[in-house]
């Protein structure tokens, strides 16, 4: 998900966060709170609110609060630990809970008045709060131990969970809970100075990763409330299809089934089990409307996205005179780039389960972005959004999925609690086929590349054309569209940071009925690709080593040459390698992350190949957790590969062609290459760490790849057989 024109490149907070504390209601121990005044991201209203971060319990258990969705990122370990820090807390004492949907407390600073995960923002946006939370906290525990034992402040210490006295003596957290409780934040708590970390920046165990291994973590799926019920819905075969009849009476006549209603998205069923669910579904008889349906195919739409590049379109960088420096141009080269439509093909399905009775909604789901998912819950049941608790379980995987503009599958689960009149609890299960038709996807893109040399051989234009859908047109983010572009098209391509005179970036905005979605680094991912691919060629024309001629061209961006320095040696750049095998590399910023990548691959002569590994170097400022940074980067790193290599959601008729992974295809495991990966130590503000590393793993791969081959590869995906004639 991209909000990315909201994230700063560092984070400078112009007014001071309000501090407070506030008795638990069990009176037994104290909970801190902050609410950011940024500027310009927080309306009056937010301002006003108060936000509890961090609980502290007479066991001296440290619970701190998490405003985000844990979606395998690993945020419950990094979130915390930034308060343990702080705190001088113990991690063995250190615990975590979802927040309640509130925007007015747990709004995302980099969103305004909205509570949601995305862009990567999660640790860059609670950073600062959560510092000042977990030192306003320590400071008040000091000060209530110094009054105890009759010494000054500046003679008491806080450190591995405990608060101790020169004279030895010492005290629990839990011990000055209740005075703290009764105390007042002070406005400008001391921050630690980074050089005395010790949480921060070692590997400390994941916080989630004991209940995820005993199976005990709560996803969707294993929300099971009193006399619960199962749920599955019918989705339009074609985009934009809706039901001209319905005949729903073989399915009701069906034992354990509860209703069957239509919906505006489709017909839903409500069974005893999901297994019943799933058989009357087979029975119910719908005819469908399709005359306002998408029915163009993927050939349909790749030869209407040509004709558009044909012409000009919205101008969105135009630095010197490339019109002037292709007219005089000694020679040019130019490529064409097709990128298919992309499923997020998380492991869990989309799920969602939902109880109404008694004037309020009760919602249990992996919520991305919980102030729309309130919002749409509430408009459909008719209550005010604070009457719709949204009880956030564990996400398996999102990408962007989760954090859709119309609330899809919520909206799904809220419609059939509603209209089936059940004051039951009913638990909404998308089938692996709902996942992959029923939307959203990356949007499809076609992309022209071009530069032109001088009579010198030197590069003297340069021009990207983009064609793709708006993510954000017609959505209620669209306001985030601040000029006649949706910038999601070309992120990572008009900001490309290498030097150059002549440059010029424009794109059009399709109009296509399939739903489309940020998917993870969204724009980032076919424009790094495209870019990256394309310079390795203009290098290639110009007789230079890729590496040189990247860094020659970077160098007023120290932070990208300086990952791609670091990969570069890591992966011992320029070694000698056998016939059959080449390297290739590939840098790129997003969300103000830096990364840069060393492929190294094995190509056989029928064609098939390996990617043999992967180096890669991050700089995502402070390194919180740093295994949980190189997590990520694999992470991310397989799924950029499996989209360039593998994955594409392709239509007929308008109906998608895939249904399951038989025949769509994200990484498989055995196809991993070894990845190693190093983190530039920084003293700027921590960034995101989620999606960066996914861009340029495939544009790598291919420069790898490219030495083997006539021409570059500019149609993903790859396959797994390379063309050698």
């Amino acid at each position: 998900m991209n909000f990315s024109r909201f994230v700063p490149q560092k984070q400078n907070l112009s007014r001071r966060e309000f501090l407070k504390v506030s008795s638990l209601a069990a009176g037994a121990g104290f909970a801190i709170g902050s609410v950011p005044l940024v500027a310009g991201e927080a309306t009056p209203a937010v301002q006003q609110g108060l936000g509890h971060f961090i609980k502290v319990t007479s066991d001296s258990l440290v619970t701190v609060v998490i405003k985000h969705l844990d979606k395998g990122q690993g945020v419950t370990t990094g979130l915390t630990a930034i308060v343990a820090e702080e705190m001088d807390a113990d991690w063995s004492q250190m615990r975590w809970e979802f927040a309640p949907a509130d925007a007015t407390k747990y709004n995302n600073l980099f969103f305004g008045p909205v509570q949601g995960t995305g862009g990567s923002t999660a640790i860059a946006n609670s950073w600062m709060q959560l510092r000042q939370a977990g030192a306003a906290a320590k400071h008040m525990m000091v000060k209530a131990a110094a009054k105890r034992w009759q010494v000054a402040p500046a003679e008491v210490t806080v450190a591995e969970g405990k608060i101790k006295h020169k004279s030895g003596k010492t005290l629990s957290f839990g011990d000055v809970a209740s005075d703290v409780a009764k105390m007042t934040a002070p406005e400008k708590p001391n921050l630690k100075d980074p050089k005395d970390f010790k949480l921060i920046g070692s590997n400390i165990p994941r916080i989630d990763s004991p209940e995820k291994t005993k199976g005990k973590a709560n996803y969707t799926l294993d929300v099971n409330q009193p006399g619960m019920l199962k749920a599955v819905i019918i989705h339009p075969p074609l985009f934009g299809a809706t039901i001209k009849s319905l005949d729903k009476s073989e399915a009701l006549k069906m034992k354990g089934v509860k209703a069957v209603v239509q919906t505006p998205r489709g017909v839903g069923i409500v069974a005893d089990s999901y297994w019943t669910a799933t058989q009357a579904r087979q029975v119910v008889k719908i005819d469908w409307d399709e005359s306002a349906a998408e029915k163009r195919g993927s050939k349909e739409l790749w030869k209407s996205y040509k004709t558009m590049a044909r012409e000009e379109g919205q101008v969105v960088r135009n630095d010197g005179d490339v019109t002037k420096a292709f007219k005089e141009a000694a020679k040019t080269i130019n490529l064409e780039f097709e990128f298919p439509y992309l499923a997020h093909s998380a492991m869990e399905p989309m799920n969602c389960a939902v109880q109404i009775k008694e004037g309020q909604c009760d919602i249990w789901t992996g919520s991305q972005i919980p102030t729309v998912d309130q919002g749409v819950a509430a408009s459909v049941v008719g209550l005010t959004p604070d009457k719709v608790n949204i009880h956030t379980q564990f996400a398996g995987g999102s990408f962007g999925r989760r954090a859709v503009p119309n609330a899809d599958f919520v909206l799904d689960a809220v419609l059939i609690a509603k209209l089936s009149g059940l004051d039951a609890p009913i638990n909404l299960q998308w089938s692996r086929e709902d996942d992959m038709q029923a939307g959203y996807y990356r949007p499809m893109t076609y992309q022209e590349m071009k530069a032109s040399f001088d009579d010198k051989g030197e590069l003297s234009g340069w021009h990207q054309r983009v064609v793709s859908q708006s993510i954000l047109r017609g959505t209620p983010f669209a306001g985030m569209i601040q000029g006649p572009l949706d910038m999601t098209l070309v992120e990572g391509g008009h900001n490309l940071p290498y030097a150059m005179d002549n440059i010029k970036v424009d794109g059009h905005e399709a109009s296509v009925g399939v739903p489309v979605l940020w998917w993870r680094s969204v724009g980032h991912t076919h424009n790094a690709y495209s870019t990256e691919v394309f310079l390795d060629e203009v290098a290639r024309t110009m007789g230079k080593d890729p590496v040189q001629f990247r860094l020659e061209r970077l160098k007023e961006h120290p932070r990208h040459a300086g990952v791609l320095k670091l990969a570069a040696e890591k992966a011992g750049w320029g070694k000698k390698l056998p016939k059959n095998k080449a390297q290739g590399v590939a840098v790129h910023e997003s969300f103000s992350s830096f990364v840069a990548e060393v492929a190294e691959v094995t190509v056989n002569d029928d064609g098939t190949y390996s990617v043999d590994k992967i180096v890669c170097a991050v700089d995502c400022g402070i390194a919180i957790t740093p295994d949980v940074i190189k997590a990520q980067m694999e992470g991310g790193i397989g799924y950029g590969l499996g989209s360039c290599m593998s994955e594409a959601v392709t239509l007929t008729d308008g109906k998608v062609d895939q249904a399951n992974f038989y025949n769509y295809f994200p990484m498989r495991m055995s196809k991993m290459p070894e990845i190693e990966v190093h983190i530039v130590q920084s003293g700027e503000s921590p960034t995101g760490v989620g999606e960066p590393g996914t861009p340029p793993a495939g544009p790598a791969v291919a420069n790898a790849l490219r030495k083997f081959l006539k021409k570059p590869l500019t149609k993903l995906p790859f396959g797994d057989r390379l063309d050698l004639a």
